[in-house]
């Protein structure tokens, strides 16, 4: 399955939104007040957020005056791509050994899954890759990152119990991956709610634990948001960014949810760049994020 059609297939429930609610309008070669009022109605409904879909919008409509060979369809593409181009970034293994990236964000938006899913990619790719379980909290976490582990055939580094430091946890698995010469590290960390500042701090303490073990680690944090809570994301961001340095974002189940707009606000409205979505429950139902199949996915 091409690409494009991995970005068609996960967004169809957004797109099936956006194109009911706008209708025909999307032939239109010109924006009057009757389909701006129909087009706005449609995005923030997709949770594209209001300053995101003034701003879509006025970009659709400088399109439009430019080149009147386009459709309203065409010019909304061009500007989807347009502004979630400009905030994309690579989640790649740079040059460091061990390359370090901590998965942070709140309670059920997939990290583990995600955790798991990368590490059976960079293994099939030839690289060392270990999974570290600091999310000593929830219920059976570690067991089910083994569980990804043994899918993916990489090594893991866990607690013997429920409970114990993350951070003390983040320790030993980094030191394990230097001593066995591994070339990817991916730490599954505790979900936690933004609003809790003790939990947050938590987290800055396994940031720098891996800084201690492994020089400049982590290269890469990954925030994961989930794509079904819509705007709720926004919120989730903006605490994450002040707590740690975010790299990039990773929205998961865009293919569940009518509120696959929210990547737009996201990169509207923050100086943050995706680079991952998931769009399915497979093993390979993640893309990394591609700016124009995402837009043809929201309106073709």
């Amino acid at each position: 399955m091409s690409l494009w059609d991995r970005f068609r297939r996960g967004l169809s429930r957004t797109r099936d939104a956006l194109t009911q609610a706008v209708g025909a309008a999307l032939g239109k070669r010109t924006l009057d007040p009757a389909t701006v009022e129909q087009l706005e109605h449609a995005l923030l409904g997709a949770d594209v957020g209001p300053a995101t879909t003034e701003r879509l919008i006025a970009e659709a409509r400088k399109a439009l005056d430019k080149d009147a060979t386009l459709d309203l369809r065409a010019a909304l593409e061009r500007g989807a791509a347009s502004l979630v181009g400009s905030k994309q970034a690579a989640f790649a293994p740079g040059t460091e050994k061990p390359w370090v990236a901590l998965l942070v964000g709140v309670n059920g938006v997939g990290k583990t899954t995600f955790a798991g899913k990368l590490a059976a990619s960079y293994a099939r790719a030839g690289k060392k890759t270990l999974l570290v379980a600091a999310d000593t909290f929830r219920a059976a976490a570690a067991e089910q990152l083994d569980v990804w582990a043994g899918r993916a055939g990489v090594e893991i580094v866990r607690s013997g119990s429920d409970g114990a430091d993350p951070a003390a946890v983040v320790h030993d698995g980094l030191s394990a991956a230097r001593a066995r010469g591994a070339d990817v590290v991916l730490v599954d960390t505790a979900g936690r709610l933004h609003t809790k500042h003790n939990l947050m701090a938590e987290m800055q303490k396994v940031a720098r634990v891996c800084a201690r073990v492994v020089p400049g680690a982590p290269h890469h944090v990954l925030l994961v948001l989930d794509g079904t809570q819509g705007l709720n994301g926004l919120a989730q961001a903006r605490a994450f960014t002040t707590a740690v340095p975010v790299t990039s974002l990773a929205v998961t189940k865009l293919d569940g949810t009518s509120r696959g707009g929210v990547v737009l606000a996201i990169a509207g409205e923050l100086s943050l760049p995706v680079s991952l979505v998931g769009l399915g429950e497979g093993l390979d139902d993640w893309q990394p994020f591609d700016a124009e199949a995402y837009a043809k996915g929201l309106f073709e």
